[in-house]
């Protein structure tokens, strides 16, 4: 009885043979189909390649009419190819004729042969063509000859995907691999990039498919298996991630699937049918994707992006390759695109080679786009499925106005963004202009407009963008960035070089605000929790663990001698939480004195309002500190009862609805009434339209990205403050019409050519 297993291995041997002649794409095209029908003893074989315009055009062909090449086509979902093409699934058949899909093309002559099999031609879950044999006598190919087929056109995926194919294709016509594509989602930060893309969790691309040894490769399998398996329980049993939640539930998943025997199983087929342990897993995990990408269940979906991320773990243990390997590599013009990243992840990348962020999750308050914000570039967010159709070096346009991305875009869009950045930068221009000039409205009202920072690369940015000083240095970045806890003299230098790069300007310093969804993943102390935006973060940590706080405080004085202070809590609850955070700072500055330390000038604490019950002790708060400072992205989640993070609510609620708006209202009220000064730092101040209600409602000063403040600038010297305020005396309680205050606002604005 013949070994079911050599015919694949002979095929496979044949078509490393052919792929390392000197051929012309279509005489080697030829070659392969004429190879795969005398292999499998089929009497034709017949390769379809996908063009953009979603038509499968006949390629190559034996046994078949040779004149039908590249004229014969089938649409998308049309025929058996068709069919094969638009599901991702092979289609296994003793009478073709008889299937309710079958179409029969009289130029190719193929209406007499019965038996069909047909496989999609895959490359990382995409079809990208159909491979088909078909022989007279009606018969059901065997597992073994599906399975041969499957990895040739695996080959054959691979000759497409490297252009191979390209000068085949007919004048005005495109292969669906190199189609433009648009994807529509939200805009996380404005800006518009041009570049090249870089994928975060980048596809590792297979070079080395035929093997020399199957029990060699399935011996290397298992090493790499091995290490995959101690390193995923590894992770699960140290202590610092049992806390993590949804982190523990994603790694509990990947172990699971790096045990499964069905896995293991098809993977040791893939080696002995003539694959190397690399292109086993790479077919495996194609074949697995094209399957769960037309699974409608969110669930299965999501299981499918942790059993990517876990194949590309183990493609990586084969190749012994690292992350960091790509980061090195990266184009001049890099935008990166990833599924969801950590902000610790971005700051890997060199900021001077980034052009733009494409994130399939996240929402407008997560901390990885407030780093990108910082950084000045442009994000788009929720652009579902961008990750599987872009490749590493596509050239890609990021619109962060517009929440849009145009993955290989035709040259007349291309050339269109080029001139849209050029007017951006004569924009850019206009605002420069504008540094030195007063932060005044049109009535002459001064209106401080000061930029969030948390790390070193912020700080050029503050000259740049004319700020009046740091509203909010979150010091918890420097934290986030680092595998340990950073030690008080690397803390020191920090603040000390945020100081003397403001050059007098204030600075407001916010106390480490970790936990939640901040996450330092060597944090030993931390727990477990169902709520965590709710739970042991910011204030409540640090008070509890004082250790923690004492050290930054300390840090924080010795940073400041000689300069004022100005020290900020977050997440404060209650008042007394304020007091027994005077009273570490009192005792450390009590501590430095009697070292004869150069201590500030003076030092000023502040709150930030971020939590609703302190919108009931209004007066009380401004009385016990000597500066607030309103955090608008908590405070709406709170009061409004939105998770920040959660995308399906990102829309639903407006910052400027007039429940929200009479809110900070109140809150602007209580500090001219008690005269202590209130900022605002959250997102609500980096656009326009909100930092024109904002000063409209009564705060003077606001603190927003860099980026944001010659837009606000712009916006502010134009604005006539005495009409505005008329406005909210007549519309914050009742506003006309029954109007949204957002239509409201802007039809303000234009009626008096207010830039927004």
């Amino acid at each position: 009885m013949r070994d079911q297993a050599s015919g694949p291995r002979v095929l496979l041997k044949r078509l490393r043979e052919l792929m390392q002649e000197p051929l012309e794409p279509q005489e080697r095209l030829d070659r392969i189909v004429r190879d795969i029908a005398s292999n499998m003893v089929a009497e034709v074989c017949s390769l379809y390649v996908l063009r953009a315009d979603s038509v499968l055009e006949l390629y190559a062909t034996e046994g078949l009419n040779p004149n039908a090449v590249h004229l014969a086509q089938l649409r998308l979902g049309q025929g058996l190819v068709g069919t094969i093409a638009a599901s991702a699934r092979p289609l296994n058949l003793s009478n073709a004729q008889e299937h309710p899909a079958f179409a029969y093309l009289p130029e190719t002559g193929e209406e007499i042969y019965n038996s069909f099999l047909g496989v999609p031609v895959l490359r990382a879950g995409r079809t990208l063509g159909v491979l088909v044999v078909q022989n007279k006598t009606m018969r059901h190919y065997r597992d073994d000859e599906v399975e041969a087929l499957e990895t040739t056109a695996m080959v054959i995926a691979e000759m497409i995907a490297t252009g191979d194919l390209a000068r085949l294709t007919r004048p005005g016509l495109e292969l669906d691999l190199r189609r433009p594509v648009s994807f529509t989602g939200l805009s996380f930060n404005d800006g518009v990039g041009l570049g090249h893309v870089v994928l975060h969790e980048p596809r590792i691309v297979v070079t080395n498919l035929f093997n020399e040894d199957s029990e060699e490769e399935v011996r290397r399998l298992e090493t790499s298996l091995g290490s995959l398996r101690l390193s995923i329980d590894d992770m699960l049993e140290r202590r610092d991630v049992a806390f993590e939640g949804e982190h523990r539930q994603v790694l509990e998943a990947y172990r699971m699937f790096a045990n499964d025997r069905g896995w293991v199983r098809r993977l040791e087929e893939a080696i002995r049918n003539g694959l190397t342990a690399e292109a086993a897993v790479e077919k495996v995990q194609s074949d697995m994707r094209a399957r769960m990408l037309h699974m409608t269940d969110p669930y299965l979906r999501e299981r499918m992006s942790d059993f990517d991320d876990l194949a590309n773990r183990l493609l990586r243990q084969l190749m012994g390759r690292g992350p960091e390997d790509v980061a090195a590599s990266l184009p001049k013009d890099a935008i990166i695109v990833a599924r969801s990243m950590g902000a610790a992840e971005l700051l890997d990348y060199p900021r001077d080679k980034m052009r733009g962020l494409v994130l399939e999750d996240g929402a407008a308050t997560s901390h990885v786009v407030i780093v990108a914000r910082a950084m000045g570039i442009p994000v788009a967010g929720q652009m579902k499925g961008a990750v599987s159709m872009a490749e590493n070096g596509d050239a890609i346009i990021v619109d962060g106005e517009e929440g849009v991305i145009h993955l290989r875009p035709q040259p007349d869009l291309e050339a269109a963004y080029a001139e849209k950045v050029r007017f951006r930068a004569r924009r850019q221009e206009v605002y420069r202009e504008l540094r030195k000039k007063p932060s005044t409205t049109r009535d002459g009202v001064q209106v401080d407009l000061l930029m969030n920072a948390g790390l070193a690369v912020d700080l050029p940015q503050l000259a740049e963008a004319g700020a009046a000083g740091i509203g909010l240095f979150r010091t918890e970045l420097q934290f986030m960035v680092a595998s340990t806890f950073p030690r008080a003299e690397a803390q020191e230098k920090l603040y000390r070089d945020v100081l003397e790069a403001a050059r007098g300007k204030p600075v407001t310093f916010r106390t480490i605000d970790i936990g939640g969804d901040k996450v330092l993943p060597y944090f030993k102390g931390a727990i477990q929790e169902e709520n965590p935006a709710l739970g042991w973060r910011a204030i409540r940590l640090t008070l509890d663990r004082p250790g923690l706080l004492r050290t930054q405080i300390r840090a924080l004085l010795k940073a400041s001698g000689g300069r004022e202070l100005k020290l900020m809590l977050p997440m404060v609850t209650e008042l007394g939480e304020i007091a027994q955070a005077r009273e570490i700072i009192d005792r450390e500055v009590r501590h430095l004195s009697r070292f004869a330390h150069h201590l500030p000038t003076s030092l000023k604490l502040g709150a930030m309002l971020e939590v609703p019950s302190l919108l009931f002790q209004l007066d009380e708060l401004m009385k016990a500190v000597d500066f607030v400072s309103v955090g608008s992205n908590d405070l709406f989640q709170f009061v409004m009862a939105v998770d920040r993070g959660n995308t399906q609510l990102a829309n639903r609620f407006d910052t400027l609805s007039a429940p929200f708006l009479r809110v900070l209202k109140q809150i602007a009220d209580a500090g001219i009434r008690n005269h202590t000064p209130v900022t605002l730092c959250g997102e609500l101040a980096g656009k326009p339209i909100s930092a024109m209600a904002l000063i409209g409602l009564g705060f003077r000063s606001i603190s927003m990205s860099p980026a944001s403040i010659g837009p606000v600038k712009a916006m502010l010297t134009e604005l006539p403050l005495d009409e505005l305020e008329a406005f909210f005396n007549d519309n914050l309680m009742a506003p006309a019409q029954g109007l949204p205050m957002r239509a409201l606002l802007q039809a303000f604005a234009d009626d008096r050519s207010i830039p927004l």
